[in-house]
């Protein structure tokens, strides 16, 4: 298992969903990524694209402008060739 941050402050909608997206296809089942985005859409975006997907967010939290989610990768038929 591996966990990386994504650091998406200071893009607005819909770059932080379609990188978040990115980044997760080039995961593996159980590796984790940490977002960090400012754009005040991403709470809502971020967890749905998630819920799309059929991964998971473990975490998410708020610290000043700065929204954390942390994002484990649980569908394996959208996770990267091995």
């Amino acid at each position: 298992m591996s966990s990386r941050v994504l650091d998406l402050t200071g893009l607005k909608c819909p770059l932080p969903a379609l990188m978040t997206r990115k980044a997760m296809t080039a995961l593996a089942v159980g590796d984790r990524i940490e977002v960090h985005c400012t754009d005040p859409m991403a709470v809502i975006d971020i967890p749905a694209l998630v819920q799309q997907s059929g991964d998971r967010v473990v975490k998410n939290e708020r610290r000043d402008a700065v929204m954390i989610f942390i994002i484990e990768k649980s569908n394996a038929a959208i996770a990267k060739d091995d």
